[in-house]
């Protein structure tokens, strides 16, 4: 191997850990605010919380369509600085950063207009529709610092700083938990705004984080706007790709939601119960793809590809681990999941789809890992194949799934389980032995 004074190359275990803890804590920490949120936002009655949820899923939609200025940025930037271009990362930094502020204010002149027709295609009226309507109209101003904020933690994880995301993300959460208090029941020196109130608390705490990130990056690496028109279409070339993989994920997860809550009241509460966990335990298998990313970036830049492929298998290995212990943790703490989040007449259905949930994780591991594999190559297009492949596979298996069977949510999620197979094989074989035209090839 190709001698390199890095971290990583002296101790690849504890190196991997130490950079992908901080991102976990760090994921995990908007989670818990909504969380809070919500709670706050539910002692006010069920109108409140109706809005609150066609509110904050309506825009976390549309703003999730440009998390790939975050993930092509922070593959750029770290292979530039593996090249030890520092001036060249500071381009990308600025190209990502100034498409943010456009495709912000593009939302911004999108949903203001718009909202009333938003939130009735997301199934509110009356009462409910007004409230979401104000929530959305006061919440698409925060709608370029959302994106600011993605581009500068996928810039600074890029340069394998992952400590200033998590202390931006902690700070910005703790004012949105303060401001909500505040402003929704009218404490301090603000009337009570209710659900709008809420809005206006995760904006202006945004933006504080917005500039916090901008303000670092320039620090570090400066910021240039002499970027190219070649540039330009290189990060949206990435955004394509991934625009179609990001919607193709949502939407299997959307119809899977869908087919169960068709096979009754209570296989949708169980369903629901095991996706929230399912979603939350995808945080910590995250955390290790995005670190992952980073590195193979970093390597790829140094032409060091033996150390990428010694990244991934340390990855693997790591993710491996974490999985089979989150899925222990899921089948001997089900009986605390379903005292907090399962009806007593779901019980019977909840538990044998929750024992797939549990065994499939580290299934899901080598699906995560794989995918921070292949965004530090830059191989997206590959990405976006295997999820076309694997949600064919999805959808065509929750199809032939009989809702009237009295073992049709078990299935359900044994289809969710081969979903994330078919992603892990294909970004696997991928990686080893490398099929196709594989970076890993080299």
């Amino acid at each position: 191997m190709k001698k390199i004074n890095h971290p990583f190359t002296i101790n690849p275990n504890r190196t991997l850990l130490l950079l992908s803890f901080p991102v976990l804590l760090s994921m995990t920490a908007e989670p818990l605010t909504a969380l809070i949120d919500t709670a706050f936002i539910a002692s006010l009655g069920s109108v409140a919380l109706a809005a609150l949820g066609v509110g904050t899923t309506a825009l976390s939609s549309l703003f999730w369509i440009f998390n790939f200025l975050s993930i092509g940025a922070q593959t750029e930037v770290a292979q530039a600085d593996g090249k030890g271009k520092p001036e060249e990362a500071g381009g990308i930094a600025s190209l990502a950063l100034t498409m943010a502020v456009g495709f912000g204010l593009l939302l911004i002149l999108l949903i203001l207009p718009n909202a009333d027709w938003l939130a009735s295609l997301m199934g509110a009226s009356g009462d409910v529709q007004a409230n979401a309507v104000s929530y959305m109209q006061i919440r698409t101003y925060g709608a370029p610092a959302v994106l600011l904020m993605l581009v500068s933690f996928g810039v600074l994880r890029g340069l394998q700083d992952m400590r200033t995301p998590l202390w931006i993300a902690l700070g910005v959460n703790a004012l949105n938990i303060l401001l909500d208090w505040m402003m929704i029941f009218g404490n301090g020196p603000f009337p009570a705004m209710g659900v709008a109130g809420s809005a206006l608390a995760s904006t202006i705490s945004q933006w504080l984080g917005a500039l916090a990130g901008i303000a670092v990056i320039a620090a570090k690496l400066g910021l240039s706007f002499t970027f190219t028109f070649a540039d330009v279409k290189r990060l949206l070339s990435v955004g394509g790709d991934l625009f179609v993989r990001t919607g193709l994920l949502t939407f299997f997860l959307a119809f899977t939601t869908r087919a169960a809550t068709r096979i009754g009241a209570d296989a949708g509460a169980a369903h629901q119960a095991i996706r929230q966990v399912f979603l939350f335990t995808s945080l910590a298998l995250d955390a290790y793809a995005t670190t992952v990313q980073s590195l193979v970036g970093y390597f790829v830049g140094r032409d060091a590809f033996s150390w990428a492929k010694k990244v991934v298998w340390v990855g693997a290995k790591l993710s491996l681990w974490t999985g089979l212990v989150l899925g222990t943790l899921m089948w001997f703490g089900r009986g605390l999941v379903i005292d907090i989040l399962v009806p007593a007449t779901a019980v019977g259905i909840f538990i044998p789809a929750w024992a797939v949930s549990a065994l499939s994780q580290p299934i899901n591991a080598v699906a995560f890992l794989t995918d921070g594999a292949h965004w530090g190559t830059g191989d997206y297009r590959f990405l976006r194949n295997a999820m076309i492949a694997a949600t064919l596979v999805g959808v065509t298996g929750v199809q032939i799934v009989n809702p009237s069977s009295s073992n049709a949510l078990l299935w359900v999620w044994i289809v969710v389980t081969g979903w994330a197979a078919t992603r892990a094989i294909f970004g696997w074989l991928r990686f080893s032995p490398g099929i196709g035209q594989s970076p890993f090839h080299t």
